[in-house]
């Protein structure tokens, strides 16, 4: 049951980064759609089963924690609106992979914060960094808008790594679904603000993007998530960490089996580097426990385990 569960799960973040490709709308109006339909689908079950604490973290001490809600869902605004643009300008594996910097950022956040990191993760980053550097090198030589891409897809790991952060503070009191309410329904009204104020198209879509958008809010942002937390009841969180990275070949299946799409030759050296690099430092940060490393998603509250950053 737990190796269908992550099998399913696997399948379905794959899927992020093709159904964006394929989606004949703009990035930013398929990534504010998923999210309001996400809220949509989340809202009442938060509305009914915890209104209690959602009117607590608007006074007394809960504003904290409500503040860190409401951070997350900014950092989540920005992930998307870099992340999501990047699968349509770079090739489909390229922007997985260079999104699944996550644990790098997060590393460096650590370190930030003034924690010690092993040995064994700094040469995780330095091999993550330098993969990165070739890939991108790569899709420089050959096309700008491939080489924008792959570096909106660089920014947002970084802004995923924002996001587990700030949901690491917020998540210590407050529970998965009213957190989850209160970021996603953050981040779908800034990147409305975001589309209206950049004149981007969010209406007038045909059937097949309406269709890719329910496959992302289905499969990437609510079933594959919701398997690996189910998952990782069963399993460690740094093994599901690992797993989550099986996302990028994964995504490089489907883009070329369903869309035609191959990542440049020159580049798949430099993605390899960069995933080897990034399971170096999940594995080495879990040897010695660190928060903001634990795993390549948001840390665990109370009453749930970890949430993968949607992607």
């Amino acid at each position: 049951m737990t190796v269908g569960a992550l099998a399913l799960a696997v399948v379905a973040v794959s899927s992020s980064a093709p159904l964006i490709a394929f989606a004949a709308a703009p990035a930013l109006a398929v990534a504010f759609w998923r999210n309001l339909l996400s809220v949509a689908l989340l809202g009442p079950f938060s509305a009914v089963r915890r209104r209690a604490e959602l009117r607590a973290l608007t006074v007394g001490a809960g504003r904290r924690e409500g503040l860190y809600c409401v951070l997350s869902g900014v950092a989540l605004a920005a992930h998307f609106a870099t992340w999501m643009p990047s699968a349509q300008l770079t090739s489909v594996a390229a922007a997985t992979a260079l999104g699944a910097t996550q644990p790098v950022w997060q590393g460096l956040i650590a370190r930030g914060q003034g924690r010690r990191l092993p040995p064994v993760v700094w040469a995780g980053i330095g091999v993550a960094v330098a993969g990165a550097v070739f890939a991108t090198g790569a899709d420089f030589a050959v096309s700008g808008r491939a080489f924008a891409g792959d570096l909106l897809a660089v920014a947002g790991g970084m802004f995923a790594a924002i996001y587990t952060a700030f949901g690491e503070r917020a998540r210590v009191s407050v529970s998965t679904a009213t957190y989850t309410t209160v970021c996603y329904g953050v981040c779908s009204l800034i990147l409305l603000v975001v589309c209206l104020a950049g004149g981007v198209r969010v209406t007038g879509f045909d059937g097949r993007t309406w269709l890719a958008i329910l496959a992302l809010v289905a499969g990437a942002q609510l079933l594959g998530h919701s398997m690996f937390n189910y998952a990782l009841r069963r399993v460690s969180a740094t093994t599901v960490s690992v797993l989550i990275l099986l996302e990028a070949p994964g995504a490089a299946l489907i883009g070329w089996v369903w869309l035609g799409q191959l990542p440049r030759p020159l580049a798949l050296p430099g993605l390899a580097l960069l995933l080897a690099g990034v399971v170096v430092v999940v594995l080495g940060a879990s040897r010695r426990p660190a928060p903001a490393l634990a795993s390549a998603s948001a840390l665990a509250p109370p009453d749930a385990t970890p949430h993968p950053t949607p992607r």
